[in-house]
């Protein structure tokens, strides 16, 4: 056989064994590639975020009341009834005392028995503003406290008060009609010393103080 020809045939048979083998390695490949998909998970998507859940707070439920307002000032003191008595009308005021009212104004008696009186005529009382006069006998066992209060018809307090703020709340009388005076009286204990008098009205207004007094008298 010529040379040439045993050249041609052995360049032949190479590539057919080069194609042969190029085959073989493309499906090796595939096949490779063909497992990665088949043992490779598939994961499922997340689910589509939804809207965001609004969370609401517990009602709060109170578990004590509200605080009541309270106010420091206190009430005004409650007015003393004014006692109405007839005109020569005696009036037991105690431990031996007597009063009584006329149109011309107060008297008393003590325990010695000797009258006393004070005018509402005389002039020296002007019935026209409001005011309060005071006369006192006293002794170891205590004091006896009268007086006129007038230039008002809606008196509601007549007040004694000592240096220490003791107190006496006197008792009121008048004639009927409301004659724009009346007699007050009160009794206070050994050691009350000097007072004060003070003519209140029923709202608690205050219309006319004495000052500190000893015992004894003013108009």
């Amino acid at each position: 056989m010529p040379l040439a020809a045993v050249r041609r045939a052995g360049r032949a048979r190479r590539r057919r064994r080069t194609t042969a083998l190029s085959a073989v390695s493309v499906l090796a490949v595939a096949t490779t590639v063909a497992a990665v998909v088949v043992l490779t998970p598939v994961l499922p998507s997340p689910p589509a975020a939804g809207p965001a859940r609004v969370v609401v707070p517990p009602a709060v439920v109170p578990t004590s009341s509200p605080p009541v307002r309270t106010t420091t000032t206190p009430p005004p003191p409650v007015p003393t009834p004014v006692r109405t008595v007839a005109s020569g009308e005696r009036v037991d005021a105690g431990k031996g005392w007597r009063i009584w009212l006329t149109a011309q104004g107060k008297h008393w008696t003590g325990p010695d028995g000797y009258e006393n009186a004070r005018s509402v005529t005389d002039g020296n009382i002007d019935l026209g503003a409001p005011g309060v006069s005071h006369q006192s006998q006293g002794g170891p066992k205590g004091t006896f406290h009268s007086g006129l209060y007038y230039g008002t018809r809606s008196a509601g307090r007549v007040e004694l008060r000592n240096a220490e703020g003791r107190k006496a709340v006197a008792t009121l009388l008048e004639l009927p009609g409301r004659p724009g005076w009346g007699v007050w009286y009160a009794h206070t204990g050994p050691g009350m010393g000097e007072v004060s008098t003070s003519l209140y009205d029923r709202a608690g207004k205050l219309l006319s103080e004495l000052s500190l007094l000893p015992g004894g008298d003013t108009p």
